[in-house]
């Protein structure tokens, strides 16, 4: 009889791997805790090794990534180079945003796996709120810098070109040599006064920043918008159209500075040759032709903003803060005898919103051009004043989508880093600005132009002179001063033969 065959051996039944629960809500949430700062940590805890590590160990590379970064934010140039970049800020707001919810997700599946099996409901409903006012807490920076970094990437790429088409900028400069071996950059500074019942923009403000790219010391030149026959650099196809000074169309108002823009290409179409490609400013480039030869000096670079968004910038950045010396008229035409519907009054520290700011900058009823120039430059100065680290930081993104309505350019792209650096050494530097007005050697109607070429050289490399304190009465009837004249006195330079005074900051 055969014996009973034995019965199959079976394996060891393995285990199911321990798991790990948290005691009560604060276990719990100091469990999660954990897991925030340290994602990965929390499913090693509660006995989730093999995904806790392979959520530990890249968190614990992109911490060393984010600290040597960190480190790196003592490096100027490098945070520059980075918000010039719009590439790289796309980049980085995409990784923000995906590691925003990666590490949010993580968050949440820790608490989920490390609270207890039995719980109270206020237990539950205080692990969930935890939760999410850690994710809150935390989440909210990483968006808003998400956000600020694709603004600054848009900004970037609407306003500036790569290889912007135009036939007048500098050929010679490179990333390593950005100035091209200049000891200054000129900058031509526009004001467009565009509006809604007539085509195109008039360029109603222009100043000349000539900026020493060693120190940021700046002379900036104020041109009155009705001055006549501007002259064009010899050799230039401009000049052999106008040997004698720009013309323009047959009314007298065709002769001035502020028609060179919209005349230029609408007389002479392609004229400048690259100018006229498709998305160049043709009219920038004749413009910038007719400061140059009327100073004599290069214009290396423009920029152009129309006025119809001064308003929203200054909203952007909460107003501006001006002394107001005399009454400015809100609308109003003299010529016409169209009264004002309202007046900016006279006062030191007057804060201004936009609407009221771009009046005190382009009223004219009762005033002249060289009064509102002066307003002009003292509203530049006050928004300068104005655009402190914690504003702009606040309000990035409103100013951010204003520039890009109104801002046009020809400065290169790979040029910003560079222009960043001297504007930050501009605002630690000395100021100066020369306004061309009425005097026995200059008129707008006639000009001097040798007069005003030699009043140019001699700002912008003045002779050895003392500075001495202005005669109190004088100082306080001086015109463009940006100080409240009511009760204050200002410091001011020998005037010589032009208005030759400090920027106040």
């Amino acid at each position: 009889m055969d014996e009973p065959s034995a019965p199959p051996r079976r394996g060891k039944r393995r285990r199911p791997p321990s798991r790990r629960r948290a005691q009560g809500l604060p276990g719990t949430v100091g469990v999660t805790l954990m897991g925030a700062l340290l994602p990965g940590s929390g499913f090693v805890w509660t006995g989730r090794t093999l995904l806790g590590l392979l959520v530990l160990v890249p968190s614990c590379v992109a911490a060393a990534y984010a600290v040597g970064m960190a480190s790196r934010a003592a490096d100027l140039r490098a945070l520059i180079d980075l918000a010039m970049d719009p590439g790289r800020l796309k980049v980085l707001a995409a990784v923000a945003l995906v590691g925003l919810v990666v590490w949010a997700l993580t968050v949440w599946l820790t608490y989920r796996q490390a609270r207890p099996v039995r719980r109270s409901r206020t237990a539950t409903v205080a692990g969930h709120a935890f939760v999410l006012l850690l994710v809150v807490l935390v989440g909210a920076p990483l968006g808003v810098a998400a956000r600020y970094a694709t603004v600054q990437a848009d900004l970037v790429e609407t306003v500036f070109e790569e290889a912007p088409r135009s036939a007048t900028i500098p050929r010679d400069v490179t990333v390593a040599d950005p100035w091209g071996g200049r000891e200054r950059v000129n900058v031509l500074l526009l004001g467009g006064d565009g509006s809604d019942s007539r085509a195109g923009v008039r360029t109603d403000s222009l100043i000349l920043a000539s900026i020493e790219t060693a120190t940021g010391k700046t002379v900036l030149f104020s041109l009155p918008r009705n001055m006549m026959y501007a002259q064009f650099p010899e050799g230039s196809v401009l000049h052999e159209l106008y040997p004698d000074g720009f013309t323009g169309y047959g009314d007298p108002a065709g002769y001035m500075l502020n028609a060179v823009y919209g005349q230029v290409p609408l007389l002479h179409p392609g004229v400048l040759g690259a100018s006229a490609e498709e998305g160049a400013d043709e009219g920038a480039d004749a413009l910038k032709l007719a400061v140059a030869g009327s100073l004599g000096i290069d214009v290396d670079y423009y920029v152009l903003v129309n006025l119809r968004g001064f308003e929203q910038v200054v909203d952007a950045i909460g107003g501006i803060t001006v002394n107001v010396n005399e009454p400015v008229a809100v609308n109003g035409n003299t010529d016409a005898g169209i009264e004002p519907t309202a007046w900016i009054e006279p006062g030191p520290d007057q804060h201004l919103d936009g609407f009221h700011a771009l009046w005190f900058a382009r009223g004219r009823y009762g005033s002249d051009d060289y009064r509102r120039m002066e307003r002009q430059r003292c509203a530049v100065d006050a928004i300068i004043e104005a655009a402190d680290p914690m504003t702009l930081l606040r309000r990035y993104t409103g100013l951010a989508e204003a520039g890009m309505d109104i801002v046009t350019t020809d400065i290169p792209r790979d040029l910003l880093p560079p222009f960043v650096e001297l504007g930050l050494r501009m605002k630690d530097a000395k100021v100066r600005s020369v306004v061309f007005k009425p005097s026995e050697r200059f008129s707008s109607g006639d000009p001097d132009y040798d007069h005003v070429r030699a009043t140019v050289a001699r700002a912008i490399d003045p002779p050895e002179r003392s500075v001495r304190k202005a005669d109190p009465d004088r100082a306080r009837g001086t015109e463009g001063s940006c100080a409240w004249t009511g009760d204050d006195v200002v410091e001011a330079q020998d005037p010589g033969s032009t208005t030759t005074e400090p920027v106040s900051r």
